[in-house]
């Protein structure tokens, strides 16, 4: 619980997707990170994530593509942003949010994508499996508690981030600014997983 609620790569990108579009895409996106951190757990557990990180070229390419959907969709959040400011200024219709689906397909995309996930549970998860056991079934029981738990914590951020922009809303200056900071801070995650090391 304690690694769940520590602020990370995780938690900025859910509040950043929530600020850009809403609650509902915020918690579309925690569902979607969610499933996108049971596939690393499910490659662990299958010997696969060990694979791409004992690969230097598999990490890189894991890594970049990972960066570049990212920078990607920050960008896309910031341009949505300045179209809406233009069509409120000409008296017409703003662009309508992305919507809970794509949100949700984005967020398993944006987790699936980070080698520093799979990373992460092949260093954690082993301190408490029982080597005369079935190891691949407690690492994914082990994993998906982990993952719950993370997701737990990402739908609360979401409700909070969701919360502010409902009270920014009346404030269209105000709403633009969050856009484009939250895909500023999209953007920024990218540049962060783009220079990600491969563990030793």
């Amino acid at each position: 619980m304690l690694l769940a609620v520590t602020p990370g790569p995780g938690i900025f990108y859910v509040a950043a997707r929530t600020l850009a579009g809403g609650r509902a895409e915020g918690i579309a996106s925690s569902f979607g990170t969610g499933l996108g951190g049971m596939v690393h757990v499910v490659a662990g557990s299958l010997g696969v994530s060990a694979l791409v990180l004992a690969s230097a070229e598999l990490f890189t390419a894991l890594k970049l593509i990972g960066a570049a959907y990212l920078v990607w969709i920050g960008w896309r959040t910031i341009r949505a942003a300045g179209r809406d400011a233009a069509a409120a200024l000409a008296g017409q219709a703003a662009v309508p949010p992305i919507g809970a689906r794509r949100a949700f397909r984005e967020g398993v995309l944006v987790e699936a994508l980070n080698p520093k996930t799979a990373a992460f549970f092949l260093a954690f998860i082993p301190q408490f499996i029982d080597p005369a056991g079935a190891v691949a079934l407690q690492f994914v029981l082990l994993g998906f508690i982990a993952v719950a738990l993370n997701t737990l914590a990402d739908i609360a951020v979401a409700m909070a981030a969701g919360s502010l922009r409902e009270r920014a809303a009346a404030r269209p200056l105000l709403m633009r600014r969050l856009r484009q900071t939250s895909g500023g801070a999209m953007i920024a995650l990218g540049l962060g997983l783009s220079l990600a090391r491969r563990p030793a």
